[in-house]
């Protein structure tokens, strides 16, 4: 017997709908690439992305169609993901950090038909442009007439100006009804281990997967919330920003192309901010220009913070300076992204000193609707003690089951678990802590040592701006760790300071067997640390 309740599909159409009749009067807020406010509010929204579907109809996209974006955090970007996807056609967002080489080929492996760009990018597509002829028929510059770049496309690839095509149109448009497992969006992963895959989410997953996100313990999204998200709009959906702030009526903030210190404080103070997210790179960017002008933040009550381990000093500093709680999550392209969040209890509200930060330090429990489990040596499952590490597996309705132009669920193991590539531990409360990725760990005389332990222990140090530890080889141990530095600016580096940091807080074992001064260190295109070319570069720094 099933129950008796109504049979509605969950579809990205319905969040737009949903804020633009409840939360009219709330506001989309954009910084423009010319650096002006545009301001509207969620009908503005709603209609305009109306106008959009009807748009693309007219161009002759049908359902299933690819339409590419390569745009900022701005108010026509976040028309493309309700126009595109709420008609039932596929918003498939770009990161322009890519190589152009790197993007043609996720262009020309999603099969994109339309090219939609903030007209910053004009000089990356005349690069791309000529590589994606098999697929793309038009270019279309998200901008104004009198704003249009000039740009020479390739026969049969047409030049299009996006408000020109709205003001062609009209709005009426009714929304379609399909089934909630419809393609709605395709992301890419940054491809750091060979070619970027795609990852195809549904209505039904993106849906869930922002819902998942809005209670208090996670990013605690509310009507009265200034959102600003400053994860990019092309990374992860803006780890569901765009869909969960209008779901709960809150204010969208978007920042657009300038995400250093200084932008970000003044745009956080002049709009009232009250949380944002984004990776720790950022946040450290932030942190530091606060220190060094002596601003505040004082609307912000928390920075959600992902993509890669967040460093206790920047947690730390947010708390006891500014008074900002950071949210610690965990997630990738493959979850959506965000699977876990580390979420205040009782029990832990009532830690103290190094036990509260060594349990802030962790990247928490499972949402709901997500399944967590790590196993050792043959998939055999590890027990919740905090100690033991194994590979972490993950399930649940937003996670990935197979990658773009693969057969559903080859991403999966028999009983429906994504293997994710990273190695953890799971506390008995059930939090979980990434000790390394399973191809960055140091392997030394048979025994693990994490790098991302020693690293967040690095940039602790005063004198440390960023650090990275990598597996280097050694003709003894196999794999010793060694520790690649910037400096902050002007500081000096000591290694030998830098090294007694560790006293008493790992084993003696686990020590940096060098450290070496860098001025920078490379980063992937979205912001984590490129550990594959720096072992390129130094493995053999202990051997040679």
């Amino acid at each position: 017997m099933f129950g008796l309740m109504q049979d509605r599909q969950l579809l990205i159409s319905g969040v737009i709908r949903h804020a633009a009749r409840n939360h009219a009067h709330a506001e989309i807020v954009s910084k423009n690439v010319d650096g002006s406010i545009h301001r509207y509010g969620y009908r503005d929204l709603e209609a305009r992305a109306r106008r959009l579907a009807r748009v693309l109809a007219r161009l002759g996209l049908t359902p299933e169609d690819r339409c590419g974006t390569l745009a900022w955090n701005g108010y026509r970007h976040l028309e493309l993901y309700y126009g595109v996807s709420g008609g039932g056609l596929i918003c498939h967002t770009i990161n322009p950090r890519l190589a152009p080489e790197d993007i043609a080929y996720i262009v020309n492996d999603a099969g994109d038909k339309i090219v939609f760009a903030d007209i910053t990018f004009a000089p990356l597509l005349a690069i791309v442009a000529p590589m994606v002829t098999a697929s793309v028929r038009a270019i279309v510059f998200l901008c104004t007439p009198a704003e249009m770049p000039s740009l020479d496309l390739p026969p049969g690839m047409d030049l299009l100006c996006y408000e020109s095509l709205m003001d062609g149109s009209d709005e009426d448009y009714a929304w379609p009804e399909f089934d909630e497992r419809t393609a709605a969006s395709l992301c890419y992963t940054s491809g750091t281990t060979g070619r970027p895959k795609g990852v195809l989410y549904s209505h039904r997953s993106t849906i869930l997967h922002a819902m998942s996100t809005m209670p208090a313990d996670v990013f605690g999204l509310s009507a009265r919330d200034r959102v600003m998200p400053v994860v990019p709009m092309f990374h992860v959906n803006a780890w569901g920003c765009p869909y969960a702030v209008p779901m709960a009526g809150g204010t969208l903030i978007m920042p657009g192309r300038h995400l250093d210190g200084t932008s970000l404080t003044a745009l956080i103070n002049q709009e009232g901010v009250t949380m944002s997210a984004g990776v720790p790179t950022i946040w450290m960017g932030l942190l530091n220009h606060l220190r060094a002008s002596g601003e505040r933040i004082d609307s912000v009550r928390r920075l959600g913070v992902g993509g890669s381990a967040c460093p206790r000093v920047i947690m730390q500093a947010f708390q006891e300076e500014y008074g900002v709680t950071i949210v610690h999550a965990w997630g990738m392209s493959e979850t959506s992204p965000v699977a876990s969040a580390n979420m205040m209890t009782p029990d832990s509200l009532a830690l103290e000193g190094e036990t509260y930060w060594r349990m802030r330090d962790k990247q928490g429990q499972a949402l709901f609707g997500v399944e967590m489990k790590i196993v050792g040596d043959g998939g055999v499952e590890l027990p919740w003690d905090g100690v033991a590490q194994g590979d972490l597996l993950v399930r649940g309705p937003w996670i990935a089951s197979a990658y773009w132009g693969h057969a559903p669920g080859s991403a999966c193991d028999d009983d429906g678990w994504f293997a994710t590539g990273d190695v953890s531990t799971i506390d008995p409360d059930g939090r979980m802590e990434i000790t390394d990725r399973s191809k960055d760990v140091i392997k030394s005389g048979g025994e693990w040592i994490s790098s991302i332990t020693l690293e967040n222990i690095a940039v602790s140090h005063p004198d440390v701006q960023e650090a990275a530890i990598i597996a280097a080889h050694h003709p003894k141990w196999d794999e010793r760790p060694l520790l690649l530095v910037v400096p902050r600016k002007g500081h000096d580096i000591v290694p030998e300071e830098i090294l007694k940091i560790y006293d008493g807080k790992v084993a003696k074992w686990w020590l940096p067997d060098a450290v070496i001064v860098v001025d920078e260190l490379p980063h992937t295109a979205t912001g984590k640390l490129h550990k594959l070319s720096l072992r390129q570069m130094y493995r053999n720094y202990l051997v040679s």
